[in-house]
């Protein structure tokens, strides 16, 4: 332990012995109040050291930081709770939540998504298949007309409609191909063109 460690911890000891000493001689009647009160305060006083030291770890789960963009061609893309990437791009007009999934050779859309920029699965031809963890799934080829992340505007992206039930749609690489860099730092993966 420092020497500033040893003088802090003297100094709170000292505190907290004053602090007690008060707190003694204003409630001389009622011990048991006294227990009581001290014991809140206790309380109290772990709540607030346990809040503190967990604070970024709240901070994340509460208010995940959202994608950070800027004007030199960088994006950063914070890590979820549950260690995936996320993102959300504006696809023909509209926006579309993604999981990044440098594992997946393309861009896949779940039903959801693809009726929401404007396809109809039921319409489409599932002729393709992609293997996946859980086996061989159908897919429908598709191209997306515009697909935006902040600054960066592409079009005529190639795509796949799942045939399967998926919860979110895929970024795979065949967009993040489009990326001059693609790295993992800490809790960021950051893209830069």
């Amino acid at each position: 332990m420092e020497d500033f460690e040893i003088a802090n911890l003297i100094y709170l000891g000292a505190l907290a012995a004053v602090l007690g000493s008060w707190y003694i001689v204003q409630n001389k009647g009622g011990l048991s109040k006294m227990v009581r009160d001290a014991a809140a305060w206790v309380f109290i006083f772990v709540g607030a050291l346990a809040v503190i030291g967990l604070w970024d770890d709240i901070r994340q789960n509460i208010m995940p930081r959202q994608t950070v963009i800027d004007d030199a061609g960088r994006v950063e893309l914070p890590k979820g709770r549950d260690g995936h990437y996320r993102v959300t791009l504006t696809v023909n007009g509209k926006s579309v939540p993604f999981v990044v999934d440098t594992g997946a050779t393309s861009v896949v859309l779940t039903h959801a998504a693809a009726e929401r920029i404007g396809l109809d699965p039921d319409n489409l031809v599932f002729f393709t298949q992609a293997m996946t963890a859980n086996g061989p799934v159908d897919t429908a080829p598709v191209t997306l007309d515009n697909v935006t992340l902040g600054p960066f505007e592409d079009s005529r992206v190639s795509a796949y409609v799942n045939g399967g039930d998926m919860d979110t749609s895929l970024l795979g690489m065949t967009y993040l191909n489009r990326f001059d860099s693609i790295q993992i730092k800490g809790n960021l993966m950051i893209l830069e063109r």
